[in-house]
């Protein structure tokens, strides 16, 4: 294997290898590759069935050993497409009858230039399916089914992190099950644009070299294989351009901030137990040791590697966006390091979504008295009193609550009794719209 001996010489050597998502993917783009030249007569049957022989023990990571080339490589990716076609060639002629040459039959009809565009927009397509979609779904239905769950827990608001305005446990579920059904959307929107391949634009976008059949024919046999549905792109544009990945990536960016945001806010509801919110319990993170000094304590643990994994997507992102930049006329020059992000985030937020939901969402325990306590001892409720009870008596509560009180004990106070507080702190019109009077 010439090229794969010499080329770490001037490659980076950095220990950084493609995914097991991308091998799987340039498995499958030689694989249909071979199939569609041996349909158009290019290629014979014995090389062309030991091709796609080798080809998919590659999908299948018979020999993910092999890829040793690194990451950070030629911009174009000649350096995957080499080593996969040489360790294709090596095994394809122990299968076959005759030789069977990296270039002049596993890469027929082939540039690195249109098939590691091609893999990287395979491997994201596939990964996005069978990974982030299913791990999306599970946290959504489990955000909806709590969020149901906690309809009626009331709880205070809190804005600039002071208190505010009643809310319900749910309705703060509810918006996070929102963003992320419209998160998904965004994401499938993308999906339709990164499934289209520049395949059989060879070297420059124009085909030369490539029967003129051949990219679809690759394209359709790619599709039998996976059931999913790729399109042929304007070659021109697939080979030239890697905004539809950046696309595909912002997507992604836009789910792990929601899920920051979700993760950060469990972790302060989670705060105390004593001195401070303490308003939810989440039994999973007893499960370790929160502190290797102080026995007992329960840490956040789930909720700070989530956000550890969004902050780590939203870098890569930014890294997709200047790789994307890369590159002039008819090449992208950063397409390695494209589709390594790119897939990496999805291993990370579908990791990340997973375990949120079902370690922290799903076994969460609501203190619902405490929220409750909350939510009736908020100063900003003097607002909503003052039109039932009048200014005078609202300005007596307000003095009552800097000195601890609740809401319900300064009412007391003023002679008010349970059966009127009930009536006058009736949370169920307070955290819906409406005139409270």
């Amino acid at each position: 294997m010439k090229y794969t001996e010499h080329a770490p010489k001037l490659f980076m050597n950095t220990g950084t290898r493609f995914p097991r998502e991308i091998i799987w993917g340039i498995g499958a783009v030689k694989w249909a590759c071979a199939k569609a030249n041996f349909s158009l007569g290019l290629l014979d049957k014995d090389r062309a069935d030991a091709i796609m022989r080798a080809s998919k023990e590659l999908m299948e990571g018979k020999h993910d050993d092999k890829i040793i080339l690194d990451v950070f490589q030629t911009g174009s990716g000649t350096g995957l497409n080499m080593n996969v076609n040489e360790v294709i060639a090596e095994l394809a002629t122990s299968y076959a009858s005759v030789k069977v040459h990296p270039n002049d039959h596993v890469n027929m009809g082939q540039s690195s230039n249109d098939v590691v565009p091609t893999t990287i927009r395979v491997a994201a397509v596939n990964h996005i399916i069978n990974s982030l979609l299913p791990s999306m779904d599970k946290t959504i239905s489990i955000i909806t089914q709590k969020s149901r769950e906690y309809a009626d827990y009331v709880k205070a608001g809190r804005t600039h992190l002071r208190d505010a305005l009643p809310v319900t446990f749910g309705q703060e579920l509810g918006a996070y099950a929102d963003a992320l059904i419209n998160d998904k959307n965004l994401v499938l929107s993308t999906l339709d644009y990164v499934k289209e391949l520049p395949i059989g634009g060879t070297a420059t976008g124009t085909g030369l070299n490539a029967h003129p059949d051949f990219q679809n024919k690759v394209i359709t046999e790619l599709n039998g294989l996976t059931g999913i549905g790729f399109k042929p792109a304007n070659t021109f544009r697939g080979l030239r351009l890697l905004t539809d990945m950046l696309s595909l990536s912002a997507s992604m960016r836009t789910i792990a901030v929601d899920l920051y945001r979700m993760a950060q806010d469990f972790r302060l509801m989670f705060s105390g137990p004593f001195t401070s919110i303490g308003e939810i319990d989440i039994p999973s993170q007893e499960e370790i040791a929160g502190s290797s000094i102080m026995p007992g304590k329960t840490n956040p643990v789930t909720a700070e590697a989530t956000m550890l994994i969004s902050a780590q997507i939203i870098g890569l992102d930014h890294a997709v966006q200047f790789a994307s930049m890369l590159g002039e006329f008819e090449l992208a020059m950063g397409v390695p390091l494209v589709g390594y992000d790119v897939v990496t985030e999805i291993s990370l937020l579908s990791e990340g979504l997973r375990k949120f939901s079902e370690l922290v969402v799903a076994g969460t325990v609501p203190n619902k008295e405490k929220m409750l306590r909350y939510a009736e001892s908020s100063p900003s409720l003097i607002t909503v009193l003052s039109p039932v009870i009048g200014y005078d008596k609202a300005t007596e509560i307000g003095k009552k609550l800097n000195k601890g009180l609740s809401i319900r004990e300064a009412l007391r106070e003023l002679g008010y009794t349970d059966q009127d507080i009930d009536k006058i702190l009736d949370m169920k019109k307070l955290i819906k719209p409406g005139i409270n009077k």
